[in-house]
């Protein structure tokens, strides 16, 4: 196959440019060995194409622009993943939805204009604290995920919010217990997890000091992995990472899900997985057409 690999901006890689840039390298290797050739681009020079030969194409993008972009390719009859439609259902108010809508298990939470939100919006949340995410769009800078332990911190960070020009935002409960990451490709048998404060790899370290020390509460792990890959695909996406909380009594929630993350603790055990999901995918869709 001829494929079009199109590589994340580094504005979009919030502490983890070398991280993105090292999976998508192993990714093109992996392809290469398996005897495909690769034409690579970044986003701005895949803005400027005129046409897209390539019918199939892989992705790291975030920029909207592109993301649009892909999407008019996806209807014209390309092939993407992670589908430009995908990418969009990642944006943190649709994968909220989206998930709630899948029932995987999840914060409660509620989604808010950032210019005026409502007077009793921060009634109903249960516990102590509150998470203010930006809902239009993923974490770019630190500030865009705050925690916050008041009504009056709250409102405060949504008109930070709207200065700043974003719409909405989404407030999450804050939940106790042990923070675990997770990687996997749906449709593989790779399922990767870890505890990132145990091996310093959170990107916000401080918010150790909120979820509180890592416990290593006993949990369905097999679960999990069902459950993550129950909301790749209701998000439409097949190379993905998250978070998730898990409680004293082993029940879990899912609190973040990614479009094609760094896998920095795994990459080079994912990379060949991730290769081959798109393959079995793109060679899929030619089965389709004959």
């Amino acid at each position: 196959m001829t494929l079009l690999g199109v590589k994340r901006g580094s504005i979009f890689s919030p502490n983890h440019i070398g991280n993105d840039e090292a999976i998508f390298n192993l990714t093109l290797l992996e392809l290469q060995k398996l005897g495909h050739q690769v034409t690579v681009c970044t986003e701005n020079e895949f803005l400027t194409m005129t046409e897209v030969k390539e019918e199939f194409i892989f992705t790291m993008a975030r920029e909207k622009d592109v993301i649009l972009k892909l999407q008019v390719l996806e209807r014209s009859g390309k092939t993407v993943i992670n589908s430009g439609f995908g990418i969009e259902n990642c944006f943190r108010n649709n994968m909220t939805n989206a998930l709630i809508k899948a029932n995987v298990p999840y914060p409660k939470s509620k989604i808010t204009t950032t210019d005026a939100p409502a007077a009793d919006l921060f009634q109903d949340l249960p516990g102590d604290g509150f998470w203010i995410k930006r809902g239009d769009f993923h974490a770019i800078h630190k500030e865009d995920v705050t925690y916050v332990e008041s009504e009056e911190q709250g409102r405060y960070i949504l008109k930070e919010f709207s200065l700043r020009g974003i719409p909405n935002a989404l407030i999450s409960q804050n939940l106790l217990g042990d923070l675990v990451k997770f990687y996997g490709i749906r449709g593989s048998e790779f399922f990767y997890l870890f505890y990132p404060y145990d091996h310093n790899h959170h990107k916000y370290a401080e918010y150790e000091q909120t979820n509180g020390k890592t416990f290593h509460y006993p949990f369905d792990q097999e679960l999990l992995k069902n459950v993550a890959n129950t909301a790749a695909e209701a998000l439409n996406i097949f190379v993905y990472g998250g978070d998730a909380i898990v409680s004293k009594d082993g029940t879990f929630r899912i609190i973040d899900f990614n479009d094609w993350p760094s896998f920095a603790p795994c990459r080079e055990q994912a990379a060949p997985f991730i290769a081959n999901c798109l393959i079995e995918n793109f060679t899929l869709k030619v089965d389709e057409r004959i």
